[in-house]
C-alpha cells in the first residue's frame, strides 16, 4: 500500500482505536512498513486525536472585479521600505521585473522565489497618484514606478495622473487621494498619521506607530473619532504558520504556557543600521544636495547634514526607539497575534553598546523581561547585533513546547501529564516533534533560496512570505490587500488602531525602561505608563 493512500485511510475512529491499543503496531498492522512510514502514521494519529490538520487555506479569485471601486493612493516616503510597499500594492520597475525574470530563467533560486511571490499577488485595482519624498532621487524613482511599472501579471501600468509633492501636507490636500501610505523614518509617523486622518484619508502606516506615549494617545484619539481605515505595518497576522500557532494555543495543546522566549540576532553592518554604503562599500548614489535636510529633521534637534543619520537614523533615539521599535516591535506583534495578551503589566530592560564603535544610541546587546501577571506568564526578549546564531520563538508549556518561525514544531515534555499515555505507548517520542507545520517541503518558504542576509533573517522569522493554498505569497502584499479590502467593503484590519495601540504601548515600555534604567508598569485604568 502506498504511503499517501495509507495515511488517507486513517480516520479519527481508527486513530482512537489505535490510541487505546498497545502497541500501536498491533492496532494498525504496520509490520510490513518502513520506520519512516510508521512515524508518519503515528504523527497522523496524534494530529487527528488533537484535532489538528494541515489543510491549506483556500485562496479566492486572484484578481479584483472590474466593478470594484478604484482606490487612489498617495505615498509619503519612497526609500527602501516605500518601494517595497509599492511592490506589495502591485507596482514594480520594469528593469527589476525583467532582471528577476532573466535570473529565474537561469535557475537562480532567489530570483525565482521573488518573481513567483510577485506574480502570485492579487491585482488590487489601485492607482498611485501622489508621490512625496524630500530626496529628489527617490521621488523620481517613485514617479517612475507609479507611472511606468509592471503589474504582477506583467502588464505595463499606464498612469499619467501621478504627481510629485515636496511637502506631504500638499499631498494630503489633494481631494482625489483616497488613502495614504506612510513609509518615512519613524519619527515622522505620528504627526503624518494624525494629519492624514484629519484630512479624511485612509492610512497604512509603517511601524513603529509613534516614538512617545503622548503621540500614541494622540494618534489613537484621532483615528477613533474618524471614519478612516487604519492599518499599522505589522504584517505578521497574514502568516499561515502564526495562525496555526494561535490555534494550538487556543486548543491548549501546550498546556499552561508560563514562559515565552523570543530573540532577534544579526551580525552584519547593514543589520546594525550602518546603511550609507552600497553593496560595493561606496557611498550610495544620488545627489545628496537635493535632500531637503531641514524638512527631514522636522522637530528634532537641528544638526548639520549627516549622511550617517539620513540613512542610519534608527541608531539615534531622536529619530527612533532603537531595537525596541525596529526588531522587538515585530516580535511583540507576532506573539500578541498568537497569544492575544494585550499590554504587559511591567517591563524591565537592559543592555548596552558592547561591540560597535561608530556613533549610536541604539544598543547592540539588548534584553527585556515583560510580565503578564493577569495571564500568569513571562515574555523574555533578547537581541544581539554581533552574533548570527539562529534562535527561534519558543512557547514553553506544562505539557509541550512550541518553536515558531517560518514553520513550527511541537515537542512533548518528557514528564507531560497530558501526553503520558501516548509517550508510554510509543505513540509520541520524547525526542522528536509530534507535530510540524507545514508538514511538507513544498509548503515551506525556501530559506536557502534567499540571497541577502537581511532577507534570509526576515524569512526565517516568518516576516516575508507564507504559503496560502499552495502558493507562495508575500505577507506584506496580503496585509496591503486587507487594508484595501476593508476600505472598499468594511470590516477590521489585522493591525487596526486597537492592536496598534497595544503593540506600541509595549514597544514604548521596553524602550522607556532601557533609557530610564528602571522598571516601568502599565496602569490599565488610566491607560498610562508609570
Amino acid at each position: 500500500m502506498k504511503k499517501k493512500k495509507l495515511t488517507n485511510l486513517i480516520s479519527r475512529r481508527d486513530a482512537l482505536k489505535g490510541l487505546a491499543a498497545v502497541p500501536l503496531l498491533g492496532a494498525f498492522t504496520y509490520n510490513n512498513l518502513k520506520n519512516k512510514t510508521l512515524d508518519e502514521a503515528k504523527n497522523k494519529v496524534v494530529q487527528l486525536d488533537l484535532g489538528l490538520t494541515n489543510a491549506p487555506t483556500i485562496l479566492p479569485a486572484s484578481s479584483v472585479g472590474s466593478n470594484e471601486k478604484l482606490v487612489r493612493i498617495g505615498i509619503i516616503g519612497v526609500g527602501g521600505r516605500g518601494t517595497a510597499l509599492l511592490k506589495a500594492a502591485g507596482f514594480i520597475m520594469p528593469n527589476e521585473y525583467n532582471q528577476l525574470n532573466k535570473k529565474a530563467n537561469k535557475n537562480d533560486k532567489a530570483a525565482l522565489s521573488k518573481l513567483k511571490r510577485y506574480q502570485n499577488q492579487y491585482l488590487l485595482n489601485v492607482q498611485i497618484i501622489g508621490i512625496c519624498d524630500i530626496f529628489d532621487m527617490r521621488a523620481e524613482k517613485g514617479l517612475q514606478i507609479a507611472s511606468e511599472g509592471l503589474q504582477p501579471n506583467g502588464h505595463p501600468i499606464k498612469n499619467n495622473d501621478v504627481k510629485r509633492y515636496r511637502k506631504y501636507q500638499d499631498l494630503l490636500a489633494n481631494p482625489n487621494i483616497d488613502a495614504v501610505i506612510i513609509a518615512t523614518p519613524d519619527f515622522h509617523h505620528a504627526q503624518m498619521a494624525i494629519d492624514a486622518v484629519n484630512a479624511g484619508k485612509h492610512v497604512y502606516c509603517e511601524k513603529a506607530m509613534t516614538l512617545t506615549e503622548d503621540e500614541m494617545h494622540k494618534v489613537y484619539a484621532a483615528v477613533k473619532k474618524s471614519g478612516v481605515v487604519f492599518q499599522l505595518g505589522h504584517q505578521n497576522s497574514k502568516n499561515e504558520t502564526f495562525k496555526k500557532a494561535r490555534e494550538i494555543i487556543e486548543k491548549n495543546i501546550l498546556g499552561k504556557v508560563t514562559l515565552i522566549e523570543t530573540t532577534t540576532n544579526r551580525n552584519s553592518p547593514h543589520g546594525a543600521w550602518i546603511r550609507h554604503l552600497d553593496g560595493n562599500g561606496k557611498r550610495k548614489p544620488g545627489d545628496i544636495n537635493s535632500i531637503d535636510w531641514k524638512q527631514w529633521l522636522g522637530n528634532t534637534p537641528k544638526v548639520p547634514f549627516s549622511i550617517e543619520r539620513f540613512y542610519g537614523w534608527a541608531r539615534w533615539f531622536a529619530y527612533d526607539t532603537g531595537l525596541a521599535g525596529q526588531l522587538f516591535s515585530h516580535e511583540v506583534d507576532t506573539l500578541n497575534q498568537i497569544m492575544g495578551f494585550g499590554i504587559p503589566k511591567s517591563v524591565v530592560s537592559s543592555g548596552g553598546i558592547y561591540y560597535y564603535k561608530e556613533e549610536r544610541d541604539m544598543p547592540d546587546t539588548f534584553q527585556s523581561a515583560l510580565e503578564f501577571t493577569d495571564r500568569k506568564f513571562t515574555m523574555l526578549y533578547s537581541a544581539s547585533l554581533a552574533s548570527s546564531r539562529s534562535r527561534g520563538r519558543v512557547f514553553m508549556g506544562s505539557d509541550a513546547s512550541m518553536t515558531v518561525g517560518n514553520s513550527l514544531e511541537i515537542l512533548a515534555n518528557k514528564d507531560s501529564q497530558q501526553y503520558k499515555n501516548k509517550i508510554d505507548s510509543g505513540l509520541i517520542s520524547k525526542d522528536v516533534p509530534f507535530y510540524t507545520y507545514p508538514d511538507t517541503k513544498n509548503n515551506k518558504i525556501n530559506v536557502d533560496a534567499i540571497s541577502s542576509a537581511t532577507e534570509q533573517y526576515y524569512t526565517e522569522r516568518g516576516l516575508v512570505g507564507t504559503n496560502v493554498g499552495g502558493k507562495s505569497m508575500d505577507i506584506t502584499h496580503l496585509h496591503m490587500k486587507e487594508w484595501i479590502d476593508v476600505i472598499r467593503h468594511g470590516g477590521t484590519t489585522g493591525c487596526d488602531i486597537e492592536k496598534a495601540f497595544e503593540d506600541t504601548a509595549a514597544v514604548i515600555m521596553v524602550h522607556k525602561s532601557y533609557v530610564e534604567n528602571r522598571k516601568v508598569e502599565w496602569d490599565p485604568e488610566k491607560r498610562i505608563i508609570v
